[in-house]
C-alpha cells in the first residue's frame, strides 16, 4: 500500500477533483463519496472551501490550509470492499497519522502528533476508467476542531509510516516489500545475462537485457565513459547500484561479475544451497517477515526480520511509553541478527556464543522453532534495555 501526503493552497481546485466536479480530467473515474467528517451532509465542494477558509481566517499567516492525501492499496488487498471497509480503512490510516511525533537523532522534537481525527475531510474512492484500479482521495483541514494547526512538516514521511504500518496489521505487502522483490527478480535477470555471455561486452549485456523488456537507460561522463545505468521496466526503475549483492551489477563492476560467474558458477550454486541450510537468510524478503532498517558502528542496513519477533520488540519497548523506543528496537535487532549465528550485513557468517541452539553447538538449527525464536528474541530485547536503558516519556500512565 502506497499513501501520499502534502499540504495545498489550491483546495477549490482539489476539492473539485476528487469529487469529481472538475470538467478538466482526460480520463474520466468512476467517483464514490465515502466519508465526511464534522462537516454537514450534502454540502457542495465550494461549500467545504468556504468553511475552511472561515476557519482559517484565524490564522492568516497559514498559506496552506488543507492537506491533500491519496492511498492507493494494492487492488487484490481490496477487491471485495464495502464502502463500509473504505471507511474503516481511512479511519486506520488517521489513526496511524495521528499517533506519529517526528524527532531528530536527539530526541529533540521536531513534529508533534496531528489531529486529523478531529479535523474537517471529506473522503472519496476514484476507480480508474480503464483497469478499475481503487485509491482514496481526501482533503484535511489544516485546522482542528479546537483551531489547532496540524504540522505539515516531513507530512509524506508520516503518510508513508503510516500506510507501512497498516500494510503490517493487514498481513499485506508494502511498498517496500514489493520493490524489494521486484529488485530480486530484476537482478536474477541481470545475472542470468551475464552468464549466458560468452565473451564480455557491456553492448552485448544492455542488449539482452533490452530483449528481456527493459528500457536501459546509460549515464556517461564527458569522455562517453559508461559510469551508471538505470533499469526500468513499467512504472519500476532500478539504478544498477541496487541491484545484486555488494552492488557488483554496477557498470565498474559488470566485468569482474562476468568473469566471476563463468568458471565458478556450478560452485557457487552448490555453495549458496549448502549456506541457505545452515542458516535463515535475512536478506531477501520472505512471507511473514517484515523490512527494518537499522544502524550499526555509524553503517546502515535493511534486513528482513520475522514479524512474530518484531512484534515482541514493539510490545517490549511501546512507542507510547518510552521516548528512546527506536533506539532500543535497533539495538535489538542488530542483537537478534548476531545471535541467530549470522551477521546479516556481511556475506559471511559470523557464529557467536550463546546464539541459540544446543549449549555444545553456537551453530543455528537449519529450522528454529517459532517459540525458541521469540526467545531469542525476548533475550535480545533484554540486552538492548541493559545496554542502552529505558527513557521514559514524563506523565505517561498505562
Amino acid at each position: 500500500m502506497i499513501a501520499k501526503a502534502k499540504s495545498i493552497s489550491h483546495g477549490i481546485n482539489a476539492l473539485n477533483y476528487i469529487t469529481g466536479v472538475s470538467a478538466n480530467k482526460k480520463h474520466p473515474e468512476k467517483i464514490y463519496h465515502i466519508y465526511d467528517n464534522f462537516l454537514p451532509p450534502g454540502i457542495d465542494p465550494l461549500g467545504i472551501w468556504n468553511s475552511v477558509r472561515l476557519d482559517s481566517l484565524s490564522r492568516p499567516r497559514m498559506k496552506n490550509n488543507l492537506i491533500r492525501i491519496e492511498i492507493s492499496p494494492a487492488s487484490e488487498h481490496t477487491r471485495n470492499y464495502t464502502p463500509d471497509d473504505w471507511k474503516q480503512l481511512w479511519q486506520d490510516f488517521v489513526t496511524e497519522f495521528d499517533r506519529q511525533e517526528m524527532k531528530d537523532k536527539t530526541g529533540r522534537l521536531l513534529s508533534p502528533r496531528t489531529n486529523l481525527a478531529g479535523s474537517k475531510s471529506t473522503v472519496w474512492l476514484h476507480l480508474e476508467s480503464d483497469s478499475g484500479t481503487p485509491h482514496l482521495h481526501a482533503v484535511v483541514s489544516r485546522l482542528d476542531e479546537n483551531g489547532n494547526i496540524n504540522d505539515d512538516r516531513n507530512i509524506h514521511l508520516r503518510a508513508q509510516r503510516a500506510a507501512e504500518r497498516i500494510a503490517r496489521k493487514r498481513g499485506w505487502q508494502t511498498a517496500a516489500n514489493i520493490h524489494d522483490i521486484n529488485r530480486q527478480s530484476v537482478s536474477r535477470d541481470c545475472l542470468d545475462v551475464l552468464s549466458q555471455m560468452r565473451e564480455w561486452s557491456l553492448e552485448d549485456y544492455f542488449a539482452r537485457l533490452e530483449s528481456k523488456g527493459y528500457d536501459v537507460k546509460v549515464r556517461t561522463d564527458e569522455k562517453g565513459i559508461i559510469r551508471g545505468y538505470i533499469l526500468k521496466k513499467g512504472n519500476a526503475r532500478f539504478k544498477a547500484s541496487e541491484l545484486g549483492k555488494g552492488r557488483n551489477l554496477m557498470a565498474s563492476k559488470l566485468e569482474g561479475t562476468w568473469n566471476k560467474l563463468r568458471p565458478n558458477q556450478e560452485w557457487q550454486t552448490k555453495a549458496d544451497s549448502r549456506e541457505s541450510d545452515i542458516r535463515p537468510d535475512y536478506t531477501s524478503y520472505r512471507p511473514d517477515t517484515r523490512r527494518v532498517e537499522f544502524e550499526h558502528e555509524s553503517n546502515s542496513y535493511t534486513r528482513f526480520i520475522p514479524e512474530k519477533v518484531m512484534q515482541v520488540f514493539d510490545d517490549e519497548f511501546d512507542s507510547r511509553e518510552m521516548d528512546n523506543w527506536a533506539d532500543l528496537i535497533n539495538e535489538a535487532c542488530y542483537h537478534f541478527a548476531v545471535a541467530m549465528g549470522y551477521m546479516a550485513f556481511l556475506n559471511t557468517p559470523t557464529y557467536v556464543s550463546g546464539g541459540g541452539g544446543a549449549s555444545n553447538n553456537d551453530l543455528p538449527k537449519k529450522r528454529d522453532d517459532l517459540e525458541e525464536e521469540i526467545a531469542r528474541a525476548r533475550r535480545c530485547a533484554a540486552t538492548a534495555r541493559s545496554k542502552i536503558g529505558i527513557i521514559r516519556k514524563r506523565g505517561f500512565r498505562r
